[in-house]
């Protein structure tokens, strides 16, 4: 069993990518969950979960996802997933939540044509290719 871990990193004020590892289930999903609702309380409504590192997710783990998106559509936010290969987006493909989520195969992806992430990197001097190698997310 892999324990959940959770790490943060903001851009702006209103943007941030939550990257996920481990297994995310009933007894970590809470954890994801909370973790959201802390990010939005912070003022960050925009946000990228990057799943690339999930070893296992399952229905609560799905359900804490589908949460989150509703609560920060709810703040005029949004969460976008980066799944990049395997079973992950298989998952999301055979539940139909790629009909929910805008699934991504890299966080340089998931940024991109984005007016939010495109104003917050502007703001800090950066490029979205520099700010992703800055904290390591290919």
């Amino acid at each position: 069993m892999q324990p959940l871990h959770l790490e943060t990193f903001t851009a702006g004020a209103d943007c941030a990518v939550l990257q996920i590892a481990g297994e995310v289930d009933v007894y970590s999903a809470p954890q994801l969950r909370e973790r959201v609702i802390q990010l939005l309380a912070d003022g960050i409504p925009h946000i990228i979960a990057d799943l690339r590192e999930v070893d296992f997710l399952d229905s609560t783990g799905l359900g804490a996802l589908v949460g989150s998106l509703r609560r920060l559509r709810e703040q005029d936010g949004s969460l976008k997933l980066v799944t990049g290969a395997g079973r992950i987006p298989q998952l999301f493909r055979l539940t139909g939540l790629v009909r929910v989520f805008a699934l991504h195969q890299s966080v340089l992806e998931a940024i991109t044509g984005d007016r939010h992430w495109e104003a917050a990197l502007t703001s800090e001097g950066h490029s979205s290719e520099e700010w992703c190698r800055k904290h390591g997310l290919p």
